[in-house]
């Protein structure tokens, strides 16, 4: 396996890219995609702990005190489905490099059929300009935690206090939101006043936290429409982007990134990615559920004792009998038998 990645360079990995955008492609065309429903986007990085001092791209301390890789993602809201993913340096910036990723998933996600509207959601490490002027210029929503510099806590203590709305939380009067306008990077020539949506949170009773302060902030700006409860609500769920790469880490095999060159590291998570939404595919058009993790689609579907047997030249599967997902099985075989051949 070692010398296999090592034959990878970077044009290799981009022509594995082109092959994860043809196979994105193909399986929302048989159904897996969202067509002209609305899509949201989620960007997020991660860091992939490695560990020596022989991997290219890895020799140093990034932001978090370890060695590793800094790779950035691009994944489909509520699916899992992985859009795109490019390896970067340990060291790299969490916005570097994210305005040409977020342009070329947009890219992606439309040549693949989606036709709707697009969403972009992010956290704070992607506060920037060029990600804004992405989204403007591809025509894409967005959503981004702002960084609650002195100009912007000035803004937030301003609200009045009638404005706040309260938030069912599990502890009541606890959480509110309310919502006001800034301009951000008002340096910038383009710079618009853009909607800024605030959730107020009361640390919990009893800690430190509530010794100097009575609440914690968390900010968002957005151009989107809607109520600020459901706009605030919608971009909570943007945590669940760790659950995809959770998934991809520890379902797949991202964990461990094998090789000390760089160019075969990043083959390796191309790799990782097509595997990834191969479960997630079969899932939702073969098993026709939304979700389901690929460590249990592993241990329910793909490793299980069986044999292959011949007669009369016909080839014949056979599996334990008592199983407990053998309809499941026969009707995912069936269903992704029936998909038509691509053209």
């Amino acid at each position: 396996m070692g010398t296999f990645l090592r034959s990878f360079r970077w044009g290799h990995v981009r022509q594995l890219d082109r092959v994860s955008r043809e196979f994105l492609a193909r399986a929302w065309s048989a159904g897996a995609g969202p067509g002209d429903d609305p899509l949201t986007i989620d960007l997020d990085s991660t860091v992939c702990e490695t560990y020596g001092l022989a991997k290219e791209g890895a020799q140093r301390h990034n932001y978090a005190g370890q060695r590793g890789y800094h790779p950035l993602f691009a994944v489909a809201a509520g699916t899992g489905d992985m859009l795109m993913a490019r390896l970067r340096k340990g060291r790299a910036n969490t916005a570097r490099g994210a305005a040409h990723f977020l342009r070329e998933t947009v890219s992606r996600v439309r040549y693949a059929g989606a036709t709707g509207p697009l969403t972009m959601r992010a956290d704070s490490g992607f506060y920037t300009h060029d990600i804004v002027a992405v989204c403007r210029k591809a025509k894409v929503r967005f959503s981004i935690t702002i960084r609650q510099h002195q100009s912007v806590r000035n803004i937030i203590e301003a609200i009045p206090e009638a404005e706040w709305t309260p938030i069912p939380y599990w502890m009541e009067g606890a959480a509110d939101v309310a919502e006001t306008t800034c301009v951000p990077f008002q340096h910038e020539p383009d710079a618009v006043a853009v909607r800024l949506i605030v959730r107020r949170v009361k640390p919990t009773p009893g800690s430190q936290l509530a010794l100097l302060t009575n609440y914690s902030y968390h900010a968002f700006i957005t151009d989107r429409g809607g109520d600020t409860l459901g706009l605030e609500a919608d971009h909570r769920r943007h945590a669940e982007i760790e659950n995809a790469i959770r998934d991809l880490k520890y379902g797949v095999g991202l964990n461990h990134l094998p090789s000390g060159r760089f160019p075969a590291n990043a083959a390796w998570l191309a790799v990782q990615v097509l595997a990834h939404n191969l479960a997630r595919w079969t899932t939702r058009i073969g098993l026709g559920e939304q979700l389901m993790t690929t460590k249990t689609l592993r241990r329910r579907f793909f490793s299980l004792a069986g044999r292959l047997t011949r007669k009369a030249r016909r080839l014949t599967l056979h599996l334990p009998q008592g199983w407990p997902w053998q309809n499941q099985f026969s009707f995912a075989l069936a269903r992704l038998r029936a998909l038509p051949l691509p053209s």
